[in-house]
Formats: C-alpha cells, sequence, structure tokens
C-alpha cells in the first residue's frame, strides 16, 4: 500500500511540476512585455487622439480616447467621462511635483491667456476666461449652456480639499 501512495504522490507532482513549466513558457518573454517601442506603436495607432499645448506654461501633452488604458490620471492628462467634445472638454491632471503632475503650474495662467488643441486633427484655440478654487465635491460649478468650453482642473496648489479650475472658451476664428 505503502508504494502505492508513494507512485501516486510522484505522479501528482510531475503534473504539477508539468503544469508549472507549461505556464511559464508560455509566459510573454520579459523583453516582449518592456519594449517601449512596441508599445508605442501601439498607443499611437490606437489612442492618441489630440494634443494640448499651453504656451505660457510649456505644456505639450497627448490625450487619449476616453476608454483608453492611457486615460488616466496616474499616467496623462485625462479627459473626464462627463465631456462632450466640442461643447465641453473637462481634463484633469495632478499638481505638484513629480513625473505625471502635468498641470504643477496650472496656477500661472490668468484671463486671456491662449490654450491651443488639437483634436481628431482639428485646431482649436480657447481663451482662458474664468479661473477659480471650489472645494473638492466631484463636481466644477458651472455654466453647462456656453459652447465650446474647455475646463482644465487640478488640485488646489494652495487649499487643501480644494480644485483649481481654469475655464476657457474657443476663440471666433481658429
Amino acid at each position: 500500500m505503502g508504494k502505492i501512495i508513494r507512485y501516486i504522490s510522484l505522479f501528482l507532482i510531475s503534473i504539477i511540476l508539468g503544469l508549472i513549466v507549461s505556464r511559464y513558457l508560455s509566459l510573454p518573454k520579459e523583453k516582449e512585455k518592456t519594449n517601449p517601442i512596441y508599445q508605442f506603436q501601439v498607443k499611437e495607432a490606437k489612442e492618441k487622439i489630440g494634443k494640448i499645448t499651453i504656451p505660457k506654461i510649456d505644456l505639450e501633452e497627448y490625450l487619449y480616447e476616453i476608454d483608453s488604458e492611457e486615460n488616466t490620471i496616474e499616467k496623462n492628462i485625462t479627459i473626464l467621462k462627463e465631456s462632450s467634445f466640442p461643447s465641453i472638454l473637462f481634463l484633469a491632471a495632478h499638481s505638484g511635483e513629480g513625473k505625471i503632475a502635468y498641470f504643477e503650474q496650472l496656477d500661472q495662467l490668468e484671463i486671456n491667456d491662449e490654450i491651443n488643441l488639437i483634436m481628431y486633427q482639428e485646431k482649436y484655440t480657447y481663451i482662458v476666461k474664468d479661473i477659480w478654487e471650489e472645494k473638492k465635491t466631484g463636481y466644477i460649478h458651472l455654466n453647462k449652456e456656453i459652447e465650446n468650453q474647455l475646463v482644465l482642473t487640478t488640485c488646489s496648489p494652495q487649499k487643501k480639499n480644494y480644485q483649481l479650475i481654469i475655464n476657457c472658451i474657443e476663440k471666433e476664428s481658429h
């Protein structure tokens, strides 16, 4: 009886080891997972839909499809789901410090500063019309009846639990 149990145990161990080895061999190679050229080509072809440029603060960054894995505040400037472009486009990004703090200098913008946007190969120019801070509630108090707005938001650089809001209106001629 002891020999049978030992053979069964060895048989089960060999099956488990076989499954582990076959699982390891089917994983993508480390080089394939981290090859930045491959990843960039996929992003370039499928997900980039635009670019925002703010000359005053030397910002130029790509925008990604709203359902893209790249459209997250943890990676890029984010198009918020409440957007209905071209009527209103909400963009959010981190401020503060670090490589994802794209809106770090957003508080330097002033009324009448220009913001350029390329979306779906069309160029739009916006003018800063209003700047304010409000408590973070998950909602931005804004007149949504005004056409062609660009709204930029980030954490307030001075007030904890507040957000900085930059409201822009599209220039008449672009």
